[in-house]
């Protein structure tokens, strides 16, 4: 994984190292167990990050991969939609 970018309706494009790239729905997620701490549409935004070489958001704010909370990277490889890149414009 190389690069996640969060959107404000609880999803999140993933760029893998292989060229796929896969939208991962975090809706129904959110509000439940440890995931309860990204509830908040900005804390979701603004900490997503890759960290364990995978998607993670950085509560604590230290990029310490010991505290982070992240998805298991084959769990969105393998349930995550295909998608094309959504920062490439067509003209």
């Amino acid at each position: 994984m190389i690069q996640v970018i969060p959107k404000n309706n609880y999803t999140v494009y993933v760029y893998f190292d292989d060229g796929k790239i896969k939208l991962y729905i975090m809706a129904p997620l959110i509000g439940k167990g440890v995931f309860k701490k990204i509830s908040d549409i900005d804390i979701f935004m603004n900490t997503c990050t890759v960290l364990n070489n995978t998607l993670a958001w950085d509560i604590g704010g230290h990029y310490d991969p010991s505290t982070c909370l992240d998805i298991d990277p084959i769990q969105i490889y393998e349930k995550g939609e295909d998608v094309k890149d959504p920062l490439i414009q067509i003209a």
